[in-house]
């Protein structure tokens, strides 16, 4: 990766957890109506082997990472537990009743905030409440988001007893001047804790996320932070750049200034050398910022074209339906998107009413749904194709014009009825997918709304 093609694509762009984008998003013309019928229609498309996702949000946080880009409540009250749990586990009654039939549930996640803020045994309420009114589906896997430092070994053994089998720690950095850049002292020792003691209760896949570009980092610092890591060998390694939004999360990402954030050049060279010190432990590039051992789910679902990518982030299997419960929380029915209120009492007061909280979302039409299939193959494979005229979309020379430079700069290659993403490539490869991005294509933003692609 060049300092010439760094500065030349180094532009601010979507991260694709989504096509529409929800700055996109046309909410005019959504309704609760019509997100009810997209969902109705897919799941009576889907059937019980495949199921369906459930990721649910955990919003509560004792202290105030710097970093975050989360919806996050904090607060050391533990008292605020039992509360959401009950609204959590009726909005998703509120949805069983939608769906009309007992749904299987393929995947489920929690994230936050930081699930690990409440209690074992509150946790162990919230998932069997989930499952009095859902079953398992064959093959499900179940993970969640612990913080290393507060994550105790009755928190592993609870869940893993209720079928849980992937966890993911943060990491970020272990340079303490960082951490306290980011308010987030972690020790290496915590997360060596955490990490052993999963591998002994029996979890199978076991996450850190490391991120690149954070303030005072240096390429010394990640080369330590992965050199450490290398001592744990998670299964999976996410390997991302800190995105810079303070327009967005206001005083969160505020803790710091402009000026103290490495520049792109020095993100550039942090990203190099921890991708090689990544394959040089074994680990591969199984998507976007995201590394993983060949003997893990990710990396098997890369070599049979099952990779998938949702607001979850990265999967190994598709469903077509994910059903997002909690604050903010968003939910995905192929065919329409819905995102939940973002203040909690927001969130209490629509399900006080017997409402599904849902304040926003979006419809897709026939071109978003080719558009989504492109942006997907992309980010999951490195390559989509038109082949099929189902694929084939009217602006799709203009798009190959757009790559035209891209492939002149050998990140893909353009062939008669196909694009594959090379490997010097996969870094931007956010870039390519702009230019399939055809509502941002008509409509440029006036205003910064997405962090820079590199």
């Amino acid at each position: 990766m060049t300092k010439l093609l760094v500065n030349k694509y180094n532009v601010a762009g979507p991260r694709y957890t989504s096509y529409p984008t929800v700055p996109y998003w046309d909410d005019n013309t959504f309704s609760i109506a019509k997100w009810k019928t997209s969902l109705q229609k897919s799941f009576n498309e889907s059937n019980d082997n495949e199921g369906i996702s459930l990721y649910i949000h955990l919003p509560f946080c004792e202290s105030l990472c710097t970093f975050c880009g989360c919806n996050k409540r904090i607060t050391t009250r533990h008292e605020v537990e039992s509360p959401y749990i009950k609204y959590v586990l009726k909005e998703w009654q509120l949805y069983v009743q939608e769906l009309g039939h007992t749904p299987y549930i393929k995947e489920l996640h929690l994230g936050g905030g930081t699930p690990t803020f409440f209690s074992p045994k509150n946790l162990e309420r919230l998932i069997n409440g989930i499952f009095s009114i859902a079953e398992k589906a064959e093959n499900y896997e179940f993970s969640f988001e612990g913080h290393p430092n507060n994550t105790t070994k009755a928190h592993l053994e609870t869940l893993y007893n209720l079928g849980f089998r992937r966890v993911s720690f943060g990491v970020q950095d272990y340079n303490e001047t960082v951490q306290k850049a980011i308010h987030r002292i972690q020790p290496f020792e915590n997360v060596k804790r955490v990490t052993e003691e999963a591998r002994e209760i029996g979890y199978s896949s076991i996450s850190h996320d490391i991120i690149f570009g954070l303030p005072f980092q240096t390429e010394e610092h990640v080369a330590e932070t992965i050199k450490k890591t290398k001592q744990l060998m998670p299964d999976r390694i996410a390997f991302y750049s800190y995105a810079h939004v303070p327009w967005i999360k206001g005083n969160g990402q505020r803790g710091f200034k402009d000026t103290d954030l490495p520049s792109a050049e020095s993100k550039r060279k942090q990203y190099e050398l921890g991708k090689e010190q990544l394959d040089a432990c074994g680990y591969v590039e199984i998507g976007m910022d995201h590394f993983a051992l060949k003997t893990d789910s990710l990396y098997l679902a890369t070599e049979t074209k099952n990779l998938h990518r949702n607001f979850m982030g990265y999967t190994a299997s598709k469903t077509q339906i994910m059903v997002g419960l909690g604050v903010s929380a968003i939910s995905d029915s192929w065919y329409g998107f819905a995102q939940n209120e973002k203040k909690i009492e927001d969130y209490y007061k629509r399900l006080d009413a017997n409402e599904i909280p849902v304040f926003r979302g979006h419809i897709l039409n026939a071109e978003d749904l080719i558009i989504r299939r492109h942006i997907l193959n992309l980010m999951c494979h490195f390559e989509t194709s038109w082949s099929l005229n189902t694929n084939y979309f009217k602006e799709l020379p203009d798009v190959l014009i757009q790559l035209k430079e891209l492939e002149k700069d050998g990140l893909i290659q353009i062939n008669t009825h196909a694009i594959t993403v090379t490997e010097n490539g996969r870094p931007y490869v956010r870039n390519v997918c702009m230019a399939f991005d055809l509502l941002l294509q008509r409509k440029k933003p006036e205003a910064q709304l997405f962090s820079m692609t590199i």
